[in-house]
């Protein structure tokens, strides 16, 4: 049985192709057009797991979404209401795309499908995001059961899960709710001290210890509450992404003495400082959270995913102060890994086959699912598309790149010439 998984229209869309319980290929859209972060249907990457598992006409079992839109417009329609009218605005830019597109995904996928010589199949299943993501988790995991940790931004409501895997069952029990998320306060962060939401969130983590945490209790008195179990509730008189204009508004700027870093600026000391202490608040959260999650399921070894499990300084004292004997983390723990989680929770619902645990501990298979190039195709490439420069035309030429590169930051573009 042959079920397509796919991720789209938030950020880093993908595809992914399960047979019999394995996965055969996964593909992120931004390999192929260059668009970092690409939250297209992934045609590029439907296309290429198809191909490299030699997926015939007719063959394709089932597909599979990585959320429910319906429940997500919902949350989006009740947030920008409520804060009306700042959120009218947004919400009237929002409205085209979401009843032309983001609501019809069995259409759209239909219509991608016949595109490259597909037809749909009868089965089709939508996932909830942090089910998708607790699969991603577990079902490649070499556990026998665990417990399941998941943290983003938000799902549909849902912005952290506990849970717990067993055999061939992912279960959740427990979830924090949006608007309070770790995920959007790390990204409250990332935008203030200048990077890229959903994008620059990296550069924070790697900025952090370049600082002092000395920020770390106005964090914790003023922007929000830390319960015992690792939930938060976050003060939205600081923060403005509930209308969707900004992360942050001016009284996180008044706090932190000053407005926004502007993005390509000097970095200075208040960014280096406030990146060491939203790092060691987000620790202190995963932390609890883990230990709660050890207490619900009664668990020695945790799966992680979404997009905070990226943050492996954070993974790293989980590891050596959390709970657990042992941990497994989805590679592609953000939106893209979705794609694998709804194709291998799918393919269990429908086939109650059981769940054997990769005897090598990688039920992956390893992060390298794309499209592989032999030496003669990249040859073949280069010769058809390279250009010989000598040394003073290189680097004119890359002179010039680098101020169109600069340029395209500065707009917030992605420089697909590159």
């Amino acid at each position: 049985m042959n079920v397509l998984g796919v991720s789209a229209y938030y950020h880093d869309a993908a595809a992914a192709l399960v047979r019999d319980g394995e996965i055969v290929a996964a593909a992120q859209e931004e390999r192929f057009t260059r668009r970092k972060h690409d939250s297209a249907l992934p045609l590029n990457a439907i296309a290429t797991c198809l191909r490299i598992g030699g997926v015939s006409e007719g063959a394709l079992d089932a597909v599979a979404f990585y959320e429910k839109p319906i429940t997500k417009f919902v949350r989006i329609l009740q947030t920008h209401t409520h804060v009306a009218p700042r959120g009218l605005g947004r919400l009237r830019e929002s409205l085209p795309v979401w009843l032309r597109q983001k609501l019809w995904i069995p259409y759209e996928l239909e219509r991608a499908l016949r595109s490259i010589g597909y037809q749909m199949p009868a089965e089709f299943h939508f996932d909830e995001h942090h089910s998708s993501h607790a699969a991603s988790a577990f079902l490649p995991s070499p556990f026998e059961s665990a417990a399941i940790l998941t943290m983003d931004a938000v799902g549909e409501w849902a912005t952290a899960s506990i849970g717990v895997g067993s055999g061939n069952r992912v279960e959740l029990r427990k979830e924090m709710h949006f608007p309070h998320s770790l995920g959007l306060l790390y990204s409250a962060f990332t935008y203030f001290c200048g990077f890229r939401v959903n994008s620059g969130e990296y550069k924070l983590m790697g900025l952090a210890p370049f600082g002092t945490p000395r920020h770390v209790d106005t964090i914790l008195e003023r922007l929000m509450t830390l319960h015992d179990d690792g939930s938060i509730e976050l003060d939205l008189d600081y923060f403005d992404f509930l209308s969707g204009s900004s992360m942050t508004n001016d009284r996180f700027a008044q706090l932190f003495g000053g407005p926004p870093r502007a993005p390509e600026s000097e970095i200075t000391e208040r960014e280096t400082d406030l990146a060491a202490s939203i790092q060691v608040v987000t620790e202190e959260v995963v932390l609890r959270m883990a230990r709660t999650a050890a207490a619900v399921t009664g668990e020695s070894n945790v799966c992680l995913a979404g997009g905070v499990a990226l943050n492996s300084v954070a993974n790293g004292r989980l590891h050596r102060e959390g709970p657990f004997e042992r941990m497994w983390i989805q590679p592609a723990a953000g939106d893209a890994g979705g794609a694998v989680g709804c194709a291998l929770n799918t393919w269990y619902r429908l086939t109650d086959a059981p769940r054997s645990p990769a005897a090598d501990g990688d039920g992956m298979n390893g992060a390298y699912l794309g499209p592989r190039f032999s030496r003669e195709e990249i040859e073949r490439f280069l010769a058809e598309r390279a250009e010989h420069l000598c040394r003073r035309s290189l680097i004119s030429v890359a002179a010039q790149l680098r101020v169109f590169l600069r340029f395209c930051v500065a707009r917030g573009e992605a420089p697909v010439e590159l």
